[in-house]
């Protein structure tokens, strides 16, 4: 095979580079563990957890041991973690899940799982513009005096977020870690504020009792708590980014779940000890998303109040700026290998970013938000449905299809070395893959049998089954996809998963 010097070139960072610029490889040695741990972080949006999710859990669910689940779903997913941190030290490729799975269960299964990423990533990021805007649009009217509708800002931001896409990742990471750190000292210290002036109660561990999670609750709570980690799994997208991917991304994976789980049930039993664990569940129903503030006014001032529902807006977009990453180099990565068209699978300019990925993503959400503003007729209704319908719809479509394919990449860890004779040496791996597929398993079908608790919606609802059936329908069409490549272009199908290394032995083909 012959090269066409006029349109290609190899570049110094080992990538194909194009005529126009672009190459086919992400540029290395951008991230460091810090840099990753804060780009993967960004994604857990703490403060929302703390003010949106964990209120959410205890009014909804009834769930007083909620800081247990948080301490559970660790365990779970640290399992989880071992097979899948041990599989990245064998695959680099920004495609992550859907790279790890066709290793272990073949091209078609790998394209399910690329489609499946796709939209549930795409998913958990346009839902946030949802809360955003709406948060924005608040603060707006509280302090500026100003009656904006809630998709000006959300548009705003998605511009915004897109900009920053096609910028250096490193740069990214920098402007993440800023508003991670800001959140989650703020949080910290009203967790420090509720020890030192807890409810009538006391310092009560009352949350942490196995008793505290009886209930035909409990299923449905975890699906809301497990949302809540969803970031750390990341750390395998940025692996081509990485000096060492081999060490970084195993050690930022096991940080991140670890730091996950410790912090939120910090943060959650913090909520309990505040108003006491009788009344966590009362409180939490009467002041709904507005717990958090309700007690830092009480404790901490109206000043830090304000300044917390700034930082509550901020990391938000923190989030959004996350996942929106993940997303363009998802697509990137399928560019590369045929399962999205070829412009996909180059990077942009001096950035190396994955800059056509930056602008699916971002074409994506200002069609939903557009569509979902137009959807919002206000004198006919509850205002805030719209938005409300944009958070909970689609972020819990998103964490479906995440759980899925962590389900789906567990039994594929354990397929990989056993094809590769490695069962033995990495047996104990193979059993926490295992436990932990099980584990999600379970959780999956909790989130589709309570789907309609989940989403808000009555019980004889469509949606209970339309919205998850999205996960579904996009499994489908990626398996399709893969077998048509399979049938008609099996030199594509063979590439699912390669990522850059099928393009390295282009590369030594042709010199």
């Amino acid at each position: 095979m012959t090269t066409d010097s006029s349109r290609t070139s190899t570049s110094a960072s080992g990538g194909i580079s194009t005529f126009k610029g672009q190459e086919r490889a992400l540029r290395a040695n951008r991230l460091g563990t810090g840099g990753l741990l804060l780009s993967v972080l960004a994604a857990t949006a703490p403060l929302m957890v703390v003010a949106g999710v964990m209120p959410t859990t205890f009014a909804v669910m009834g769930i007083v041991g909620q800081p247990l689940l948080f301490v559970v779903l660790g365990v779970v997913l640290i399992l989880f973690s071992v097979g899948y941190a041990e599989m990245s030290r064998h695959v680099h490729n920004a495609g992550a899940f859907y790279a790890y799975i066709s290793r272990g269960l073949g091209g078609t299964a790998g394209a399910g799982a690329a489609l499946v990423a796709l939209v549930a990533y795409n998913a958990l990021q346009v839902g946030i513009y949802g809360i955003f805007g709406f948060e924005v649009s608040g603060l707006l009217a509280t302090y500026a005096d100003l009656d904006i509708a809630w998709w000006i800002p959300a548009l705003v931001a998605g511009l915004a977020v897109g900009l920053l896409g096609w910028l250096k990742i490193d740069v990214n990471a920098r402007v993440l870690g800023v508003l991670l750190v800001i959140e989650v000292l703020l949080v910290v210290v009203f967790d420090v504020a509720a020890i030192a002036d807890p409810g009538k109660e006391g310092l009560s561990l009352h949350a942490f009792n196995p008793d505290t999670l009886t209930g035909a609750g409990v299923g449905t709570a975890l699906c809301f708590c497990i949302a809540a980690f969803l970031g750390f799994e990341q750390a395998p997208v940025y692996a081509e980014e990485t000096s060492r991917p081999h060490v970084l991304v195993p050690r930022v994976m096991f940080l991140a779940v670890g730091g996950v789980a410790v912090f939120f049930a910090l943060s959650s039993w913090a909520l309990t000890v505040a108003t006491g664990p009788s009344a966590i569940v009362g409180t939490s129903q009467k002041q709904s998303a507005g717990l958090l503030f309700f007690l830092t006014d009480s404790r901490l001032g109206g000043t830090f109040t304000d300044v917390l529902h700034i930082l509550f807006v901020t990391g938000m977009f923190a989030a959004l700026l996350s996942f929106h990453n993940v997303v363009a180099r998802y697509a990137f990565a399928m560019g590369r290998e045929g399962l999205l068209p070829a412009a996909f699978g180059r990077t942009s300019g001096s950035s190396g970013a994955p800059g056509t990925g930056s602008l699916l993503q971002t074409v994506v959400a200002v069609v939903v938000v557009v569509a979902f503003a137009v959807a919002d007729d206000k004198p006919a209704g509850d205002p805030t449905a719209p938005v409300l319908h944009l958070f909970t719809w689609f972020g819990n479509i998103g964490a479906l299809g995440v759980i899925v394919l962590m389900a789906t990449a567990s039994l594929s860890v354990i397929v990989f070395f056993v094809r590769r004779g490695a069962a033995g040496a990495q047996a104990w791996r193979l059993v926490t893959s295992a436990l932990a597929g099980i584990a999600l398993l379970v959780i999956a079908g909790y989130t589709v049998k309570d789907f309609e608790v989940l989403v808000g919606a009555g019980p004889d609802s469509s949606l209970s089954w339309v919205l998850p059936g999205i996960i579904g329908l996009a499994a489908l069409a990626g398996v399709v996809l893969g077998l048509v490549l399979r049938a008609r272009a099996p030199e594509k199908h063979a590439r699912i998963g390669l990522g850059n290394e099928a393009f390295q032995l282009d590369k030594a083909a042709s010199s």
